[in-house]
C-alpha cells in the first residue's frame, strides 16, 4: 500500500528532451557519478509515488533500456515541440490508471530528492494543485490532481508544460522546499 493509503499518486517523469546545451539527452547523463534518470526515479519511489511513468523522446530506445521493469515508458513522438507535448502524453497514459494525482518531476533536478517529493505527495487528492518552491521561486515537482488533468492537457503546449494552467490560480498551494533542495536544473555538463 502506498503511504497515502487509497490516495495513489503516480510519478510522471518528463525525460524526453534532447539536452542541446547539455550535449545530449539528460536522461542518459551521469552527474557526479550517478545517472540523472536513476536519481529521479529513486526520488519518486522514495517520496511516495506508487507507480511511475517515464516520458521519453530523444534517443528514447536507449533511455527505455535503462528503465526498471516496474516503470512504464511512453514515447512522445512529438517531443521536439517541447515539454507541453511530453506532459500531455504522460497524463493521457495516466488517465487509464486509478491514480488520484500525478506528481510531475523533471529528469534534470538531481538535488530534488525523496523528501521534497514526499512533501508534495502528502497533499494528494483528486482536486489537489501544489507546486514546490525554492527561495520563493516556483519549481518542480508539481502535484496535479486527476480533476485537473483534462485542463492541463488542453493548455500544455510548446515548452510551457503546465505553466499557463498554473499561472494566477488562487487554489494552487505553494510548498516551500528550500530546506530540502535548491531546485535548480542541470543545464550544462558537470564533471
Amino acid at each position: 500500500m502506498s503511504p497515502q493509503g487509497d490516495q495513489h499518486v503516480a510519478g510522471l517523469l518528463l525525460a524526453a528532451g534532447a539536452g542541446r546545451r547539455f550535449g545530449g539527452p539528460k536522461a542518459l547523463a551521469t552527474v557526479d557519478g550517478r545517472s540523472l534518470l536513476t536519481t529521479a526515479l529513486d526520488a519518486l519511489r522514495g517520496g511516495g509515488c506508487s507507480s511511475t511513468v517515464v516520458v521519453t523522446g530523444a534517443r528514447g530506445d536507449e533511455v527505455a533500456k535503462l528503465l526498471p521493469d516496474d516503470v512504464q515508458e511512453v514515447h512522445c513522438t512529438s517531443w521536439e515541440l517541447g515539454m507541453g507535448e511530453s506532459l500531455r502524453t504522460g497524463l493521457a497514459v495516466l488517465t487509464s490508471t486509478n491514480a488520484v494525482a500525478a506528481l510531475i518531476h523533471l529528469v534534470d533536478l538531481p538535488d530534488v530528492g525523496a523528501s521534497a517529493i514526499s512533501r508534495l505527495c502528502s497533499l494528494a487528492a483528486p482536486e489537489a494543485l501544489a507546486r514546490a518552491t525554492y527561495g520563493g521561486r516556483p519549481g518542480h515537482p508539481v502535484l496535479v490532481g486527476r480533476k485537473w488533468w483534462p485542463e492541463v492537457m488542453s493548455s500544455a503546449h510548446g515548452d510551457q508544460g503546465a505553466r499557463e494552467f498554473l499561472t494566477g490560480r488562487t487554489d494552487l498551494v505553494l510548498v516551500d522546499c528550500s530546506d530540502l533542495a535548491g531546485g535548480a536544473d542541470v543545464d550544462y555538463p558537470v564533471s
